[in-house]
């Protein structure tokens, strides 16, 4: 494995080259990201909407074209688990997404050494698509966790706000993740999440795949789940499958037999990802791109927009109106003190385009 993306590295040339490339990459998707939605999109609309509809919790569509009724949102704090964030108001999804959750946040707090969950973005109170930040995340099925474990003292809402994420990638080297950052925990968490029969997908950057192919020695059963994809290197995606009697839930294909530790993966570490697309024919028409609306989703996003919604977020909170806790204006301990030096970078902007995986 470590022979085949070693030659894969070397047919990129130099790694300066390799580095500028991928830093071009990022910095792209971020200002695709920034991009201001018209009003009539349905980014905007569905951006717009601060709660989710009465009624039984019902996935419409795909994981990347859809939208949700009856979500049900994370509380913003577990046994195992704090919400980050909160002023995105993107702790929405099906229940069976938050069980999920709950599920990880405790085993890997029992079994694997980590403390527990940083739970980033779910979902939309009524799915669709976001204003930035994923082409995913719309019917509810979908959630980030960190890769930075959950401290020992209870954040305030704006410590929830500035933590930065920790990328577990090396500065300055292509694709490598870094020694000092990256623990045995990590590949445990990964692997407990794997393990869930529920579970569709993960994605991780390709350096975490990588590790994980080079280093797992336990069982490898569901090795093949995590699925490589640039940007998840200060969190990883949790995909479930789509929960059963949801009729109308688009489900995907099943991830291919096998690990993933072969020339897929080495495909990551290649020239390919950054080949320039084929030029279009001579005679063919200009695809003019355009914002997706509300009629490009399925029929009954519209009628979930004009559903009424729950009264509140309590009266809608996983768990029931007890779960929804107030923040405390102070954390439970004061947070230990850290030098600049003691500090990860920053990781970049996750641009989350999984639906081909």
């Amino acid at each position: 494995m470590a022979f085949r993306i070693a030659q894969a590295l070397s047919s990129i040339g130099k790694l300066a080259l390799a580095t500028a490339i991928g830093a071009s990459l990022i910095a792209g998707d971020v200002a695709a990201q920034q991009k201001q939605p018209s009003p009539g999109s349905a980014k905007a609309i569905f951006g717009g909407v601060q709660l989710p509809t009465q009624g039984a919790p019902q996935p419409y569509g795909f994981y990347a074209k859809g939208c949700m009724a009856g979500a049900e949102a994370l509380p913003t704090d577990g046994p195992n688990w704090q919400a980050m964030r909160l002023s995105r108001n993107r702790r929405w999804g099906n229940p069976a997404m938050l069980s999920t959750i709950e599920q990880l946040s405790r085993d890997a707090a029992k079994y694997d050494g980590w403390p527990g969950l940083l739970v980033g973005d779910i979902a939309q109170p009524r799915g669709g698509p976001m204003f930035n930040g994923h082409a995913s995340h719309q019917i509810g099925l979908d959630a980030d966790i960190w890769l930075t474990p959950m401290p020992n003292f209870r954040m305030t809402a704006e410590q929830r706000e500035a933590l930065p994420f920790t990328t577990m990638l090396q500065k300055n080297a292509f694709l490598t993740i870094n020694p000092n950052v990256w623990t045995p925990a990590h590949a445990r968490l990964l692997m407990r999440a794997a393990s869930y029969p529920q579970v569709e997908r993960i994605f991780v950057n390709p350096a975490i795949k990588k590790k994980m192919c080079d280093t797992w020695t336990g069982d490898r059963t569901n090795l093949g789940k995590l699925r490589p994809e640039y940007g998840h290197d200060s969190h990883f995606h949790i995909r479930i499958k789509c929960p059963p009697g949801a009729v109308n839930c688009k489900p995907q294909a099943p991830v291919v037999a096998g690990d993933g530790c072969d020339k897929s993966l080495a495909w990551w570490f290649s020239p390919a990802p950054w080949a320039k697309p084929k030029p279009p024919k001579p005679d063919a028409k200009p695809v003019k791109p355009r914002e997706v609306m509300v009629s490009d989703l399925p029929k009954a996003c519209q009628a979930v927009l004009d559903a009424p919604s729950v009264s509140s977020v309590r009266a809608a909170t996983y768990g029931g109106p007890s779960a929804a806790e107030v923040l405390r204006a102070q954390p439970i301990d004061a947070p230990p003190a850290a030098n600049d030096d003691e500090l990860p970078d920053r990781g970049p902007i996750p641009d989350d385009k999984p639906a081909a995986q």
